[in-house]
């Protein structure tokens, strides 16, 4: 049995998020195993109190022999590939240990993309990661993602206006790609919809939209977007009685702190395998059941990417613009 694993994921949010499960069960299933994580920089912050985790290794910006010799170092006896890009081939080509890889489905998403043709497998993407650690004996514990915040993290939502102080909603109004987003006047119809005040959670690249949807109703809706870091709007979303969220890494972060999601896709699809996950919701299906879901089924076009555009390549953008938010009304 291994007793010093390096993991690897470099990027984004939702993607480390949705390694934790493996980390988790490593560690408290084989016994005095050692865990490591490399990751990019920006996101190291993601997993800087996770309980599970032994040493975090940065890779930084056209530093990846830096990196590399730090990792020779620390003599590993096992590498799990999760992200297997060519960064972390390099990495696995220099450290020459034994590794395990994570298929990314490339082929499957590019039929799904380009045909319409579903060959993806009814599994989410947690289950695949673990998957390459099944021969060691390990088992999925069914508790789903973790999301750690530090201390320092911590928001007082009690400095929020009186009126959220009898509970909130949360609406992500980011995420990393055009199409997977809602403009902001279809942004502005879905609070409207709410009974309940709205925070608005983005980076900094969010906050022309988070001002143009406060400003629909100011009173009701606060916008913080680029005023916190991921694990302040984390906690923020800790303290909330709901998240709408699009497909983007606050998502899986929400899911992880165990919240009831509302769910909006756009060019990318639940299929793909990284819908909210819980631990015992393992199929889409019940996904669906027990979780809102808002999508436009039945779009030829849809999906358009398995990750996403700075515009609707057909021009019309109708898989976000006829998403029917009347089914909000009731929230």
């Amino acid at each position: 049995m291994p007793k010093k694993i390096l993991v690897i994921r470099f990027s984004s949010i939702g993607d480390i998020v949705l390694t934790t499960p493996v980390l988790r069960c490593l560690k408290t299933q084989l016994p005095d195993v050692e865990i490591h994580y490399a990751t990019k920089k920006q996101y190291v912050s993601i997993l800087e109190a996770n309980p599970y985790i032994s040493k975090r290794h940065v890779l930084e910006e056209k530093k990846l022999p830096t990196l590399v010799q730090q990792l020779a170092d620390e003599k590993f006896d096992l590498i799990l590939d999760l992200h297997n890009n060519l960064r972390s081939f390099l990495i696995r080509s220099n450290l020459n240990v034994e590794a395990r890889r994570f298929n990314k489905l490339n082929f499957q998403k590019w039929l799904m993309v380009n045909f319409k043709i579903n060959k993806l497998p009814q599994k989410h993407i947690v289950n695949r990661y673990l998957d390459t650690v099944k021969d060691f004996g390990i088992i999925n514990d069914e508790k789903g993602l973790d999301h750690f915040i530090p201390r320092k993290d911590k928001i007082d939502v009690n400095s929020f206006p009186p009126i959220f102080k009898n509970g909130y909603y949360v609406f992500v109004v980011g995420a990393k790609h055009f199409t997977k987003k809602l403009p902001v006047k279809k942004a502005i119809e879905l609070c409207a919809q709410l009974s309940k005040p709205i925070v608005l959670i983005g980076g900094k690249e969010d906050m022309e939209k988070g001002v143009k949807i406060a400003a629909s109703n100011p009173d009701r809706i606060l916008n913080t977007c680029g005023k916190y870091n991921i694990n302040q709007s984390a906690s923020i979303i800790e303290q909330s009685a709901l998240v709408i969220t699009h497909d983007t890494g606050m998502m899986h972060i929400a899911a992880a702190l165990k919240k009831e999601i509302i769910s909006i896709w756009g060019n990318t699809i639940p299929e793909f395998g990284m819908y909210p996950y819980f631990g015992n919701t393992l199929n889409l299906e019940n996904q669906r059941s027990t979780h809102k879901i808002l999508e436009v089924q039945g779009l030829s076009c849809r999906p358009c990417s398995k990750i996403g555009f700075d515009a609707c390549p057909k021009g019309h953008f109708k898989c976000m613009l006829e998403i029917d938010l009347r089914l909000l009304k009731s929230l």
